[in-house]
């Protein structure tokens, strides 16, 4: 078997798969449809958005979270009813109808096409070999199929941190367990620039912290979305008044290093020293041409070599405050402050 095949397999059906006809050898069509099929993955039930149908000896199953629960990312095109499913370096494209799938440009035969039922898309069924890295068997007893997978728990916990049953602190979200420092997760996907749905080494799914305090997971959409959080978080306070040695314990008024202690603790509980000349040793260094959302850009002032610090928005603008008549506002980073400006320096 090739490896584009067997990479197909485990997208199509790694998560997925007995064969036809080891179905039919055990199962007689007439069975399926009076009894309902269970899915297992790792020992735990799959709830699926639709039940399983039997086409012509083959059962469909929906896909997304069968994929989602493996690790796979899919985006949906609703105009020509178009799945791109992407895990690692493999990218699946299939069009529900149709009898072929490509993967990673290898045009692949699917002896049974997807198709929509009640709006849920539906895929088939594929027997998988143990080559692939993942054990798919046909309980007749319980009629059910029993998936043991091979995922790769890729990312740490740092901090302990609760896995949740929701992407939420409140009341409304339960706590599912503890993850202590050293555990191990995998993420299935970003929810926003603040919580990750993951899975255990233990197979329970929930949701925990994106902060980067918590985990040594990120991504470039991630950083994207935290930048933003950030920013949007800061500029609720525009407008409010400067005062020099103002205390960070109250937003009534801020100096331009308590503004930015404030915003990153709020936002991403990163704790950052009180004064910027401090603030300067913390994270990595960047180069002026390569700042992004988030960054911490730091200037002469007052006759030290640091002495003001301000939190880069994008398209060369700066949140920062110093003034008592302006208070926090967005500005350019214009050559008036790049003759000031001293180093910058990233911090998640």
């Amino acid at each position: 078997m090739t490896k584009s095949k067997s990479a197909l397999l485990f997208l199509l059906g790694t998560s997925l798969l007995f064969s036809a006809s080891a179905h039919a050898e055990t199962t007689p069509q007439k069975q399926m449809s009076s009894n309902p099929i269970t899915i297992y993955l790792d020992g735990r039930q799959l709830q699926p958005e639709a039940n399983p149908l039997n086409v012509k000896g083959t059962v469909l199953v929906p896909m997304r979270g069968l994929f989602e629960a493996q690790g796979a990312k899919l985006t949906w095109n609703n105009t020509n009813k178009t799945v791109t499913a992407t895990k690692d370096r493999t990218t699946l494209t299939y069009r529900l109808g149709d009898h072929t799938a490509n993967l990673n440009g290898q045009t692949i035969n699917l002896s049974v096409p997807g198709q929509i039922s009640n709006g849920y898309s539906l895929i088939p069924l594929r027997f998988v070999s143990e080559a692939l890295g993942s054990t798919v068997t046909w309980d007749a007893s319980n009629h059910s199929v029993q998936i043991s997978s091979s995922i790769n728990y890729e990312t740490s916990i740092l901090w302990g941190v609760n896995l949740r049953s929701s992407p939420d602190s409140t009341s409304v979200s339960t706590n599912i367990e503890m993850l202590s420092a050293g555990a191990k997760v995998h993420v299935i996907r970003e929810v926003d620039a603040l919580w990750l749905e993951v899975r255990t080494e233990d197979h329970q799914t929930g949701y925990i912290s994106a902060k980067p305090k918590y985990t040594d997971y990120s991504s470039p959409a991630l950083i994207e979305q935290q930048g933003d959080a950030l920013l949007a978080y800061g500029k609720k306070y525009l407008g409010t008044p400067y005062v020099f040695g103002a205390s960070p314990d109250q937003t009534a008024t801020f100096d331009c290093s308590s503004f930015v202690k404030r915003v990153f603790q709020d936002t991403l509980s990163i704790d950052l020293p009180r004064v910027s000349y401090d603030q300067a040793k913390v994270g990595k260094e960047v180069g002026i041409g390569e700042l992004r959302k988030g960054d911490l850009l730091f200037f002469s002032a007052r006759k030290l070599d640091i002495g003001h610090v301000a939190i880069y928005a994008g398209n060369n603008q700066i949140l920062h405050t110093y003034s008592k008549e302006l208070g926090v506002h967005v500005e350019t980073f214009d050559s008036q402050w790049k003759k000031r400006f001293v180093t910058a320096r990233r911090v998640f």
